[in-house]
């Protein structure tokens, strides 16, 4: 059982921007309670940073009152009875209580309320479901304080019900229970995401990824994706197996969302190819994810890696991809890692990329002619300097000139260009 910190409310009363905003919306017979994370957040000492409010005033007259008050309107999703307000420079989101009519399991069908036990009951988790009066009294109709208490992340109602209105509910059961579940996930609530795992074919794939995502992020993810694995639901997240040893490694090194989607589900750039497709990857996360693919091939293909192998491996797949593949296999019997290049990795993670130290300026002040020959130099000279450890200063400056000269020496000359016979047939 974890203690609620008693003082979180207050603290959450007390942010200028909720102040104002329920100031504006203090109107005689009407209602207006702080609603959903952040109260939870405030209870487990956190500082939201999204605030929601729900009220009984309808989004016209949220819009009106909070103009007369000097904040500024913003109607974000009026049809769903959703008002922005800009108070004291923070965003909060003000929305009128809704009852579902129907729903689809994409798109609902609500009218607005009055109700707010109504409101609280087509919420997705009773965690999530907890109001906060502008006196600092809390309303929970759904068990959300003791759940949060417990450590326990459970649908309102029936989880089948609540999974039927939105399959999405199935990566945030994982995704909230990660953040905020001790031990097991609800037995309930597991098994009705097992069995609405065909559902999941039925999302967009931007929905997934921003979700997924999220979860990758959380402290429990590795508990999570271990899970997910176990029932079968990761195949149908990612399209195949996942590496949970190597998301813990990277989860610990503080990693960013890329990075630990990498280490978790990719082995070879056509997982990445994959994934960029199963979950509308943007082009940096994709990149991110193909350059771990790069880096991890390169260090998975040594069995030792020595300060001269890593100076190399950084120079030619960044220390991101390198530092990424470096935690995601740390502690794996191949490749070994040598205390020299131990040593190297803490310099080069501080200090610039090595780079080479030979110019196309230098091999045209030397002979060559600009064009095709410069490239196929300049190629040659990298594969030495990679070779070698990328060495620098004006020694290796020198040695990698004289070795490109003696391979443009070498290359033949390109055929030349014949032209048609000026005299016809």
């Amino acid at each position: 059982m974890r203690t609620l910190a008693v003082d979180g409310p207050a603290r959450l009363l007390a942010r200028p921007g909720v102040r104002a905003a329920l100031a504006a919306l203090a109107v005689p017979g009407e209602e207006t309670r702080l609603v959903g994370g952040c109260v939870r957040d405030a209870l487990l000492g956190i500082d939201a940073a999204d605030i929601d409010l729900a009220t009984t005033l309808l989004p016209d007259a949220v819009a009106a009152r909070g103009r007369a008050a000097g904040l500024k309107a913003i109607p974000t999703g009026i049809e769903h009875g959703t008002v922005t307000l800009i108070a004291c420079g923070e965003p909060i989101e003000v929305t009128t209580l809704r009852e579902d009519i129907a729903t689809d399991g994409r798109h609902a069908i609500v009218r607005f309320g009055r109700d707010f036990r109504r409101d609280a009951e087509r919420r997705d988790f009773t965690v999530n479901a907890l109001f906060l009066g502008a006196d600092g009294r809390l309303a929970d109709t759904v068990g959300g304080l003791a759940d949060l208490e417990a450590g326990r992340v459970r649908f309102i109602g029936d989880a089948a019900t609540r999974l039927g209105e939105d399959a999405l509910r199935i990566l945030r059961f994982f995704r909230f229970h990660a953040r905020f579940g001790d031990g097991p996930p609800d037995p309930g609530g597991l098994a009705a995401c097992i069995a609405a795992r065909g559902a999941l074919a039925t999302l967009s794939r931007e929905r997934v990824r921003a979700e997924f995502l999220k979860l990758l992020m959380a402290p429990g993810a590795r508990a999570a994706i271990d899970v997910l694995s176990e029932t079968g639901l990761l195949t149908r997240i990612t399209g195949g197996v996942g590496e949970a040893g190597r998301l813990s490694r990277v989860a610990a090194a503080k990693a960013p969302a890329a990075t630990r989607l990498a280490a978790l589900a990719v082995a070879t750039r056509d997982d990445a190819a994959r994934l960029r497709k199963a979950l509308r990857l943007s082009k940096a996360e994709h990149a991110a994810l193909d350059g771990y693919a790069r880096a991890l091939a390169a260090l998975k293909g040594r069995a030792t890696i020595d300060a001269r192998a890593l100076r190399a491996l950084v120079a030619e797949h960044g220390t991101e991809a390198v530092g990424a593949a470096l935690a995601a296999t740390a502690g794996e019997p191949r490749p070994l890692i040598a205390a020299a290049a131990t040593a190297a990795w803490e310099a080069l993670g501080n200090g610039p990329l090595p780079v080479l130290p030979v110019g196309g300026a230098d091999l045209v002040a030397r002979g060559i002619p600009a064009g095709p020959r410069i490239g196929r130099a300049l190629a040659a000279a990298r594969r030495l300097w990679l070779a070698e450890g990328c060495p620098a200063g004006p020694d290796a400056t020198e040695r990698l000139i004289a070795l490109a000269l003696a391979s443009d020496r070498r290359t033949p000359p390109p055929e030349p260009t014949r032209d048609a016979d000026p005299g016809g047939p």
